[in-house]
C-alpha cells in the first residue's frame, strides 16, 4: 500500500492490520470519513515524526491490474480476526463493487471512450428536487446480509468484483473540472442548496450537503447541451452571443439585463421562481435532442391501431451463411467395466475399496471436518433406504412405495449428509428432489420452491437434526407451513435415528432404465420453479460423457467449490465422482467468504487433478493469493469454470491466469464449460483435444440482430467471447432460431443450442405441457420441413458453432431483451452499468436488469443497490453515465433506472438478485427506489406520429351537408315549452320581479314556513316563514337606506356564512333597488389564502357597501387581516344582527324586467374571476323552469346541501322557494365536518323526496359513511322516500363517484336511479337539472335500467369524434347524461373554431339559447368584445338569427331509446369536460380528468391528483396517501399508466402530501393554482422526477 507516496510497510505490522481494518470500515460505510481520518491519525500520530510529508486523507491504493482502486465493499467474510484473516479479510475485499463474472478491463475503456465522447457534448439532466425526509437511507446494520448455512452472498454479484483501472481516470475528465468552469461562468443562484433541502428554512445547517453538492445542483439546474460551457439560463449577466438559450414562448422578447425574478413568466403572467423552470427548461433542452430512430410517416385514422411500426432499416446486417449442419459429438466409447447402474458402482466401491475415501467436508476455518469413506457411504445409504422403505408406517401400509419423491433439505455446509440422503434415496428406489433450505415462511425463494414440490406431488422431506432445529417454527414447536407448500412430513436421516437391514434385505438394483432418478430445480424467467426430471439412463450415460470428456481415473482427487446439490456441483462432485471412486473435497460456500484461498490450499495440500469453480472463485483468489507464496497450482489437469459459458468469464480466466501461472498453473488447463438444467452439460473444453483457447470479438450491433460479425469499426461495442469447446460425447447439436418455430439457423447467425443426447433431462417433472415445447422439439429446415425424426431439447443458451467445431455462448434465452426487434442481453448491460464508476454509488455491484412491457414494446430497466454512504450527486451523476454508456454501447434507450436501498432487493437461495420478484415488486411499487430516472422520452420510439390539424378548407355548411348525407342528425336538443303559469294572480305579481313575489307571499300566506336552518345535531336553529322573511328584508332595507348613502343600481357585497341572514339580506337589497353580490365569507382559521379572494370581488365589484355580521366584521377588521389585505380602505361595513325595527320608506320596484337582479361572482376551474350580470327577467324564468322540472308547489319539501354564493346552489337556495312557496331545508356544507349523517338523516327524517347537494357533500358521505351502513340502518336511518338526489356541478358527472353513493347507500333503501346530475355553466346557470326521474319510460312502456351511462371510444374522442362502443372495450370511457335539459332551453353543439353546427357524431362546444341566460359579465375593464362573444354569439351557418351564449364546455348530444313525457325520443346532452382545460397535445385533445383517473388508479397510495401542461410538458402531480418511502414508486407507475392509456409521455412527475391539491367550494380541481404555485415553487414537494 502506499499513502500519498509514503511507504506503509516502514510500519510495525499490527498497525497495517488497524490500517486494513479502518479502510475495511470506512469503504463498508460502519464509519464516516470524519471518524475515519480521526481514528487513522491517531494510529499514525507516534509514527509521524518518523514519516515525512504524510497525508493523512484517503489512501491511493495502488493495486496491481487485477485490482481496485478503491477501498469499497467487496463479499461479507466473517472470520476469525488473527492479523492474517484480517489481511485476507481487506485484501480480498478491496475488490471493489464490481462482479467479477463481468470484469473486463478492455470493455471498461471502451465505457470510458464512450463517456468521454459523450463528455463533449455536456449532456445536462435536470436533478430531481427531493425533500430532505425522501432521502432514504438504509439502516447501516442491514447492510450486510446475515449468512445462513445454505449461503446468502450474491453469487452473481461476487463475480462483478473488479476495479476501474487507473486508464479510466485520464481517459475522462473530472466531472468537477467541467462543473468548475461553468460556474465560474454563471451567477451563483438562490437556488443552489434548495435542489437539496426542499421545504426547509434556508437557515437550517443543512445535513450532508457540501458546497459541491450545491454546486452540482445548481450547475445541473442551469446546463445546456450543445455548449461546451453550459450557460446559466437564469444568468442575469448578458451572455455571449454564441451561446443562445433557447426560453419558452412565453419569456421571449425579454430584455436579458432583466433580474431574475421578472425573468419567467408563465402565460397568465405570474412570476415563476427561476428554479422549477429552469429545469424545466433543461428538460425541453435535453428532449430536443433527435430521437433515435427517427418516425416514419404515419398516416393518422381512427381506425387504425395506435401504434407506430417502426420500418425496417436497410442497413440492418442480415445472416449471409449457409443453412448450419447438425454437429456430432465424439462417439460414446464403450467401456467393458462400466457399472450397470450408478448405485451398483456405489455397491462395488462400498465393498471392494471400504477405506477408500469419498468426501471430505470443510469446517467454517477451511479445516477438514470429516473424511466419509466409501465403505461408510454405502453403508449409511443402505440403512436409510430400508429405514425409509420398512420403517416408516406399517408393512401394510408404507408410507413411501418406489417412485415417491422425497425431498432433500440439507445446508451446503454439511454435505455428507446430503450424499448418504441422496444415494439413499437412489438404493430406495424413491426420487429425491434437492431443494434449497428454507430461511423464512415469505422467503421469495421458498414461495416458488411450493410450486415445484405441488408439481412433483411430494409429501415427504429429509433433513438433518441440526437443519431441523433451524428451521422456523410455530410457539407450540412445529415447523411453520411455508407459503405455497404442500403439507410435508419430517424425516430426520442421521445415523442414530437409522436402522440396520436385517440380514436377508438386499437393495433393488436394476439395471438402468428410463424411470426418474432424481430432480433437479430450475427457475424460469418468470420465477417459476420447476423440476428436470433426470432419468437412471440419463444419469448413467452423462457420467460416462463426463467421465470420457475429463479422462477421468479412479482414486483421483477432485476439489468442488460448487453446490452439489444441482448443476455442475452434482453430476462431477456427487455422481461422476462415485462412478470414478474419485476423492471429492468440497468446499462450501460459506468456507470461501472466510477463507477466499481456501480452494487453492485443497488443490495445493490434496494435489488435486481436477477444481471445480466459478469466475466469483477465480477472482476471491486472485484478491487473496498475496499471502500464499508456496502455494502450487502444478497438479491440476482439468480447472473446470462452471459459468465459462458467460461471455465476461473470459477476463477473470485471464487474470486468474496472469497471477497463477508463477505458482505452476498450465493455461491448457482451465476449461471453460457449458451447461443447461434441461440439457446438463453441453460442452466443455478438453485440454487434450484443443490445447489453446478459441477467442471471438464480435460486433455488439450484429448482435443486437442476431448475427455474426467480427468487430471492425467501433471498438468500444465489441464483445470478446472464449469457446467453450466440443460439445458432449455422444450427442447431437443444432442452432435454431430462439422465436417462432425451430428453423436452423445460418452459419453466421445467432440461435438457441438444441441438443439430442441419452444424457440430458427428460421432462419438466407434473408439466406435460411446457415439456413438450422444451424436451420434444424437431428442427424444421429454411422451407419449413422437418430435418429427421429425432428429438431435439432446448438449452436456453444462445450461440453459435465456431471454427473446428467449437462452441461459442453469447448469451442465455432468460436474459434477452427484446427492444423494438433488436435482441439486448441482460449481462452485457449490467457489465457496461458497472464499468461506469460505481465506486461511489452501487453497493457491491448489486445490479439487475429486466424489460417491462409498456406501449407495445419491451422497455428496459436497471435497479441497483446504492450504498449507505452514496450521496445524492453520486447517485444522480452515476445514473446519467450509464444512460449515456449504454445508448453509446449498446444502442438502446433505458426506460428507467432506479437505486434502491442497500440489501433491499429480493434475494435468491444463495444470495443472488431475485430478478422477478424484483420485477414484480417494480410493476406493483414495492421496489421503494431513493434514487429514480425515468427516460422515456428517448426510449419511446413508436408513438403514433402527432396528429396535424387541416387547414380548414370545407367551410361549415359543406360540413353541415356532409352530416346530412351521411345520415348523422344535427346535434341539437330542446327543454319542453316553458308553457302558461296556471295561477292568474302569480302572472299579475311574479311575472318578472322576485322581491314582488316575496312581499307578495307575505300577504296572502304569512305564516307559511320557506326555510329552516338546520345545525350539525340536524336541529332546527332558524326559521323564516313568508312574513318573517319580508320584514328582515325590510329592516335591511331602512338600514341600507339610511346608513349606506346608496344611489339605486350601487352594488352590495353580502358577506355571510350560510344561512338565513344571507336571503334577507338579499332581498332587502333587492327592496333598496341596489344590486347584491354574494361572497363566501374568509376561513377564519385560513385568512392569508381567503381573505384576498373576498377583497377581490368587492375590488372588482366596486362595492359601494358591505352587510355583514359582527363577528365577520371583526375578522375584516382585526389585526390577523391586515397581514392579507389592506383593511383601511373597506367600504362601508355594515353588520344586520342587531337592527331597530323600522320600515323602508317606500319598496323599489325596477322600471324594467331587463335592469339587473344581482351579479353572480365565481372563480372558475381555470382560476378565472368571472362575475355574471343576472336581469330580474332571467331571475324569474330561472326560477319557473325549475318550478316545472322538479313540480315544486308550497306543499313540497325540498332538502339542499350546498354552498349558496354562486351558481345554482345560489338560486336554489336563496331564490327558488320565495318564486314557488315551498319549503327549503337548508344544511350548511360545514355542518357535515362536525357530523356526517347529518344531511342523509335529515332525509330519512323529514321523508324528502328532492335533495340537492354538491359533488363534495356526495364524497364526504361516500368515503366517511361508507363503512358504516350497518350502524346508520340499526338508527332507523331510511332513505327510500328519496325520490331524486340531484348533484349540482360545472362539470362532467362524476360517474365513479354517484355510482359508489349508490351502491353504498342502496342498503338504507336509496333507490339506484336516484341520483342525478345537474349542469349549468357562467354564462346560463342552470342548463340541465333531472326532473322526475320515472317520468322516462322504456319502449315498452316499463320502467327501465337506468338510461343515461353510454360508452364513448377514447381514441376518437381526442379527434373530437364521438363513436359509442360496448361497455368493457378497450379504450373505453364511461359517460353519463348530465340530466335532462331544463323547459325554455334549447342546446346545440357547434364547432368552436368555424361556428358550424356538428352532427351528433362530432364532440364540440355547447352552445344554450334560453330566457334564463345571464346578460353579460360584469368586468372592470368593460371587454364587451368579449362579453358579446360568449352572451350573443351567431351562428357561422344554420339559423343566422337565433342568439346564443357559448358555455365554454365540449358535449355531445345522443337520441336514445327512451321516451319523454310527450312522447318522443329523447336526446340527451352528456358533458365532457371544459373547453378551457383541456390539453392540446401532439395534436389531440386531451381531458385533464381521464389522465387523471389512470393516474389515481395506478398505484393505492395515490390519494388524489391533478395534470396541467407547460411549455408542452405534460406535468402530473399525485397526492402521496402513504408513508414517503413510496413516493418515489410513483414515478414508474404513472408514467407507465399514462403512456399506455393515453399515449403520452409524461414530462415531469410531482408527488405533494395529501391536501396540496387545490379545490374550490364545488369540489372542482383548480388546476392552473396549482400550475402556478408549482411553478412559483410553492408546492414544497415531496419529490419531482423530470421524466429525460
Amino acid at each position: 500500500m502506499a499513502d500519498r507516496g509514503v511507504d506503509l510497510s516502514a510500519l510495525p505490522k499490527e498497525v497495517r492490520d488497524q490500517l486494513a481494518e479502518l479502510d475495511l470500515e470506512l469503504s463498508e460505510g460502519d464509519i464516516t470519513q470524519k471518524g475515519y481520518e480521526k481514528k487513522k491519525a491517531k494510529l499514525l500520530a507516534s509514527y509521524i515524526q518518523h514519516l515525512p510529508n504524510v497525508d493523512l486523507s484517503l489512501p491511493d491504493v495502488q493495486l496491481s491490474p487485477g485490482h481496485s482502486a478503491d477501498p469499497s465493499p467487496s463479499p461479507e467474510a466473517p472470520g476469525p480476526s488473527t492479523s492474517s484473516a484480517s489481511r485476507h479479510h481487506r485484501a480480498h475485499r478491496s475488490g471493489g463493487a464490481r462482479d467479477e463474472r463481468y470484469r473486463s478491463d478492455i470493455h471498461t475503456e471502451a465505457v470510458q471512450a464512450a463517456l468521454a465522447k459523450h463528455k463533449e457534448e455536456k449532456m445536462a439532466l435536470p436533478m430531481p428536487t427531493k425533500r430532505r425526509s425522501a432521502f432514504v437511507q438504509s439502516p447501516i446494520d442491514t447492510c450486510t446480509p446475515p449468512d445462513t448455512s445454505s449461503a446468502s452472498e450474491d453469487e452473481g454479484s461476487l463475480r462483478r468484483k473488479a476495479a476501474l483501472s487507473a486508464v479510466l481516470a485520464q481517459s475522462l475528465q473530472s466531472p468537477d473540472y467541467w462543473i468548475n468552469r461553468s460556474v465560474q461562468s454563471s451567477s451563483t443562484s438562490s437556488s443552489a442548496s434548495s435542489t437539496l433541502s426542499h421545504g426547509e428554512p434556508k437557515t437550517q445547517p443543512q445535513p450532508q450537503i457540501t458546497p459541491a453538492a450545491s454546486l452540482l445542483a445548481d450547475v445541473l439546474a442551469h446546463t445546456r447541451i450543445e455548449n461546451s460551457v453550459p450557460p446559466d439560463v437564469t444568468s442575469s449577466t448578458p451572455q455571449e452571443r454564441g451561446s443562445r438559450v433557447d426560453l419558452p414562448p412565453a419569456v421571449r422578447g425579454m430584455s436579458r439585463g432583466q433580474s431574475r425574478s421578472s425573468m419567467l413568466d408563465t402565460a397568465d403572467g405570474v412570476p415563476v421562481n427561476s428554479r422549477v423552470s429552469t429545469k424545466i427548461q433543461q428538460l425541453l433542452n435535453t428532449l430536443k435532442r433527435p430521437k433515435r430512430p427517427p418516425l416514419s410517416e404515419f398516416f393518422v385514422d381512427d381506425s387504425e391501431e395506435i401504434v407506430e411500426v417502426p420500418q425496417p432499416d436497410p442497413n440492418t446486417p442480415k445472416p449471409e451463411g449457409r443453412q448450419i449442419i447438425p454437429v456430432k459429438g465424439e462417439p460414446l466409447g464403450v467401456v467393458s467395466n462400466w457399472p450397470p447402474a450408478l448405485q451398483a458402482a456405489l455397491a462395488r466401491w462400498g465393498a471392494t475399496q471400504a477405506k477408500s475415501p469419498a468426501l471430505t467436508a470443510l469446517d467454517i476455518t477451511g479445516k477438514p471436518l470429516y473424511t466419509l469413506t466409501y465403505g461408510k457411504l454405502w453403508s449409511r445409504s443402505l440403512k436409510l433406504a430400508y429405514t425409509l422403505l420398512n420403517k416408516l408406517g406399517t408393512k401394510t401400509e408404507p408410507v413411501l412405495q418406489p417412485g415417491d419423491r422425497v425431498a432433500l433439505v440439507y445446508p451446503n455446509s454439511d454435505p455428507g449428509m446430503f450424499w448418504v440422503a441422496f444415494y439413499g434415496c437412489l438404493l430406495a428406489e424413491v426420487i429425491p428432489v434437492p431443494i434449497e433450505v428454507p430461511l423464512s415462511r415469505q422467503d421469495a425463494g421458498s414461495q416458488q420452491i411450493g410450486f415445484l414440490l405441488g408439481s412433483c406431488g411430494v409429501s415427504l422431506a429429509l433433513t438433518s437434526e441440526v437443519c431441523l432445529k433451524g428451521l422456523p417454527k410455530t410457539p407450540n414447536g412445529e415447523i411453520i407451513q411455508f407459503k405455497g407448500w404442500p403439507r410435508m412430513k419430517w424425516v430426520v436421516t442421521d445415523t442414530k435415528y437409522l436402522t440396520k437391514p436385517s440380514k436377508d434385505w438386499q437393495p433393488h438394483i436394476p439395471t438402468a432404465n428410463t424411470d426418474t432418478a432424481y430432480i433437479e430445480y430450475k427457475a424460469s424467467k418468470e420465477g417459476t420453479v420447476m423440476g428436470v426430471a433426470v432419468s437412471k439412463i440419463s444419469m448413467l450415460t452423462h457420467c460416462q460423457a463426463l467421465s470420457q470428456a475429463c479422462n477421468y481415473c479412479e482414486g483421483e482427487t477432485l476439489v468442488n467449490v460448487l453446490d452439489c446439490k444441482k448443476d455442475m456441483g452434482m453430476w462431477h462432485g456427487v455422481l461422476t465422482s462415485v462412478m470414478n471412486r474419485i476423492h471429492t473435497i468440497t468446499v462450501p460456500y460459506a468456507v470461501m467468504k472466510a477463507c477466499p484461498m481456501s480452494w487453492v490450499q485443497r488443490v495445493h495440500i490434496h494435489k488435486a487433478r481436477v477444481a471445480l469453480v466459478k469466475c466469483r472463485d477465480l477472482h476471491w483468489a486472485m484478491m487473496a493469493h498475496k499471502d500464499q507464496r508456496d502455494t502450487n497450482l502444478s497438479s491440476i489437469r482439468m480447472l473446470i469454470v462452471a459459468d465459462g459459458a458467460n461471455p465476461w468469464s473470459v477476463s477473470s480466466c485471464d487474470a486468474f491466469l496472469n497471477v497463477f501461472q508463477s505458482h505452476g498453473l498450465k493455461p491448457e488447463v482451465i476449461c471453460p464449460c457449458a451447461t443447461s438444467p434441461e440439457a446438463l452439460t453441453v460442452a466443455i473444453r478438453r485440454y487434450h483435444i484443443s490445447p489453446l483457447p478459441a477467442r471471438a470479438i464480435l460486433s455488439m450491433g450484429g448482435l443486437s440482430h442476431g448475427v455474426i460479425r467480427v468487430n471492425t469499426e467501433d471498438k468500444n461495442s465489441a464483445l470478446t467471447v472464449q469457446d467453450v469447446g466440443h460439445i458432449m460425447p455422444g450427442a447431437l447439436m443444432c442452432i435454431v432460431k430462439p422465436d417462432g418455430p425451430p428453423q436452423l439457423c445460418k452459419t453466421d447467425e445467432i440461435g438457441e443450442i438444441v441438443i439430442n443426447s441419452r444424457a440430458g433431462g427428460t421432462m419438466y417433472y407434473g408439466l406435460p405441457g411446457v415439456t413438450k415445447n422444451t424436451f420434444e422439439v424437431i428442427p424444421v429446415n429454411q422451407a419449413g420441413a422437418p430435418i429427421g425424426e429425432i428429438p431435439f431439447s432446448r438449452t436456453g443458451l444462445l450461440g453459435f458453432v465456431g471454427p473446428g467445431s467449437l462452441v461459442f455462448v453469447v448469451g442465455k434465452i432468460e436474459g434477452l431483451l427484446m427492444v423494438s426487434g433488436r435482441r439486448h442481453n441482460a449481462d452485457d448491460l449490467v457489465a457496461t452499468a458497472l464499468a461506469v464508476e460505481p465506486v461511489k454509488t452501487v453497493y457491491r455491484g448489486r445490479i439487475a436488469v429486466f424489460s417491462v412491457t409498456v406501449f407495445y414494446d419491451e422497455r428496459i430497466v436497471i435497479v441497483a443497490e446504492q450504498r449507505p454512504d452514496a450521496s445524492e450527486e453520486d447517485s444522480f451523476q452515476w445514473m446519467s453515465r450509464v444512460l449515456q454508456a449504454i445508448d453509446s454501447i449498446h444502442q438502446v434507450g433505458l426506460y428507467c433506472l432506479a437505486l434502491v436501498p442497500a440489501n433491499t432487493l429480493p434475494k435468491t437461495p444463495l444470495g443472488g438478485i431475485h430478478i422477478c420478484e424484483t420485477k414484480q415488486n417494480f410493476l406493483e411499487g414495492n421496489l421503494h427506489p431513493c434514487n429514480i430516472l425515468m427516460c422515456p422520452h428517448t426510449c419511446v420510439t413508436n408513438l403514433p406520429k402527432p396528429r396535424q390539424k387541416q387547414p380548414v378548407d370545407v367551410g361549415p355548411a359543406s360540413m353541415l351537408v356532409g352530416n346530412l348525407v351521411a345520415g348523422k342528425r344535427i346535434a341539437q336538443a330542446t327543454g319542453r315549452e316553458l308553457g302558461v303559469v296556471e295561477d292568474q294572480d302569480l302572472i299579475r305579481k311574479v311575472l318578472f320581479f322576485l322581491s314582488e313575489a316575496l312581499q307578495w307571499r307575505a300577504q296572502t300566506d304569512p305564516d307559511h314556513v320557506l326555510y329552516v336552518l338546520l345545525n350539525a345535531k340536524g336541529v332546527a336553529v332558524c326559521t323564516a316563514t313568508c312574513a318573517q322573511l319580508h320584514k328582515r328584508a325590510e329592516k335591511i332595507t331602512a338600514t341600507l337606506m339610511e346608513r349606506g348613502g346608496l344611489n339605486t343600481g350601487d352594488n352590495v357585497v353580502l358577506l355571510y356564512p350560510p344561512g338565513i341572514d344571507l336571503i334577507a339580506a338579499f332581498y332587502g337589497c333587492l327592496y333598496a333597488g341596489v344590486i347584491p353580490v354574494t361572497v363566501r365569507p374568509p376561513h377564519p382559521q385560513n385568512l392569508a389564502a381567503t381573505l384576498p379572494t373576498v377583497r377581490m370581488i368587492i375590488d372588482v365589484s366596486k362595492a359601494a357597501c358591505i352587510l355583514t355580521t359582527q363577528p365577520l366584521m371583526r375578522i375584516l377588521r382585526s389585526r390577523e387581516a391586515a397581514a392579507s389585505v389592506n383593511v383601511k380602505t373597506w367600504p362601508t361595513i355594515i353588520d344586520t344582527d342587531d337592527l331597530p325595527r323600522k320600515r323602508p320608506p317606500h319598496i323599489y320596484k325596477p322600471p324594467t324586467a331587463e335592469m339587473l337582479a344581482y351579479l353572480d361572482f365565481s372563480v372558475s376551474t381555470t382560476g378565472m374571476l368571472t362575475g355574471v350580470k343576472m336581469s330580474h327577467a332571467a331571475v324569474s324564468t330561472l326560477c319557473r323552469s325549475i318550478k316545472l322540472q322538479c313540480e315544486l308547489y308550497s306543499s313540497r319539501q325540498i332538502a339542499i346541501c350546498l354552498d349558496p354564493y354562486c351558481g345554482l346552489g345560489f338560486v336554489l337556495w336563496c331564490l327558488s322557494s320565495v318564486y314557488s312557496g315551498h319549503q327549503s331545508i337548508l344544511i350548511p356544507p360545514l355542518e357535515l365536518e362536525s357530523s356526517l349523517p347529518v344531511w342523509l338523516s335529515t332525509l330519512s327524517q323529514y321523508k324528502i323526496r328532492d335533495t340537492f347537494c354538491s359533488y363534495s357533500v356526495m364524497e364526504l358521505c361516500t368515503k366517511g359513511l361508507g363503512t358504516q351502513t350497518e350502524m346508520l340502518k340499526a338508527r332507523g336511518l331510511n332513505l327510500s322516500c328519496v325520490r331524486s338526489c340531484v348533484v349540482i356541478a360545472e362539470e362532467r358527472p362524476r360517474l365513479a363517484l354517484t355510482q359508489s353513493f349508490s351502491k353504498l347507500f342502496k342498503d338504507l333503501g336509496l333507490s339506484p336511479r336516484a341520483v342525478s346530475t345537474a349542469f349549468g355553466s357562467r354564462v346560463n346557470l342552470a342548463i340541465c337539472l333531472q326532473g322526475c326521474l320515472f317520468s322516462f319510460l322504456c319502449p315498452q312502456g316499463t320502467a327501465g335500467p337506468d338510461p343515461s351511462t353510454v360508452y364513448v371510444d377514447m381514441k376518437s374522442l381526442r379527434h373530437d369524434r364521438v363513436r359509442l362502443v360496448e361497455r368493457g372495450a378497450p379504450q373505453s370511457l364511461p359517460l353519463m347524461e348530465s340530466g335532462t335539459i331544463l323547459p325554455g332551453v334549447r342546446v346545440i353543439i357547434v364547432n368552436p373554431e368555424t361556428r358550424g353546427p356538428l352532427g351528433d357524431s362530432h364532440l364540440g362546444e355547447i352552445w344554450v339559447n334560453s330566457p334564463h341566460s345571464a346578460s353579460g359579465y360584469y368586468t372592470i375593464y368593460g371587454e364587451e368584445s368579449l362579453q358579446a362573444d360568449h352572451f350573443n354569439t351567431r351562428l357561422s351557418f344554420g339559423e343566422p338569427h337565433t342568439l346564443w351564449a357559448r358555455t365554454g364546455y365540449l358535449g355531445f348530444i345522443k337520441r336514445t331509446e327512451l321516451l319523454d313525457a310527450s312522447g318522443d325520443r329523447h336526446d340527451a346532452l352528456f358533458v365532457v369536460g371544459s373547453l378551457d382545460e383541456t390539453l392540446e397535445l401532439r395534436g389531440l385533445r386531451y381531458h385533464p380528468i381521464d389522465i387523471e383517473t389512470s393516474v389515481s388508479r395506478a398505484h393505492r397510495s395515490i390519494a388524489e391528483s391533478a395534470v396541467f401542461t407547460w411549455t408542452n410538458l405534460l406535468v402530473v402531480v399525485a397526492e402521496l396517501s402513504g408513508s414517503e418511502q413510496e413516493a418515489l414508486d410513483l414515478v414508474p407507475l404513472v408514467t407507465n399508466v399514462v403512456l399506455e392509456e393515453h399515449h403520452l409521455i409524461v414530462g415531469v412527475v410531482v408527488i405533494v402530501d395529501p391536501g396540496v391539491i387545490p379545490i374550490n367550494s364545488r369540489g372542482e380541481k383548480q388546476r392552473m393554482h396549482l400550475r402556478d404555485s408549482f411553478l412559483a415553487d410553492q408546492l414544497d414537494p415531496i419529490y419531482v422526477a423530470y421524466n429525460m
